[in-house]
């Protein structure tokens, strides 16, 4: 009633496309996904390098800031020392 070596070799042929199938999709996924992972990872190097001009900047004018007005600094520096001691005691 069943040929069941007829179903046998039509279920290997079945299994062959899909495993095909498959692997030619994951092939294209992993290729998409690399494509995304690499324009992220360029976009990630372009903020930190924006980042760090801009901390560049920002240390050289703190560094100008701090040599033009010793005294100033150092009594800011203190001041903000005494008001975080204060802040950390009181937790």
């Amino acid at each position: 009633m069943f040929d069941t070596a007829r179903m046998s070799d039509e279920l290997k042929a079945l299994k062959v496309d899909v495993t095909r199938l498959l692997s030619s999709a994951g092939a294209e996924m992993f290729e998409t996904s690399k494509d995304r992972t690499e324009a992220l990872a360029d976009q990630i190097k372009a903020a930190l390098a924006e980042l760090g001009e801009t901390v560049s900047e920002e240390q050289e004018q703190l560094h100008d800031l701090v040599t033009e007005r010793p005294v100033a600094s150092l009594a800011s520096a203190f001041a903000l020392g005494v008001v975080v001691g204060f802040m950390l005691r009181r937790h």
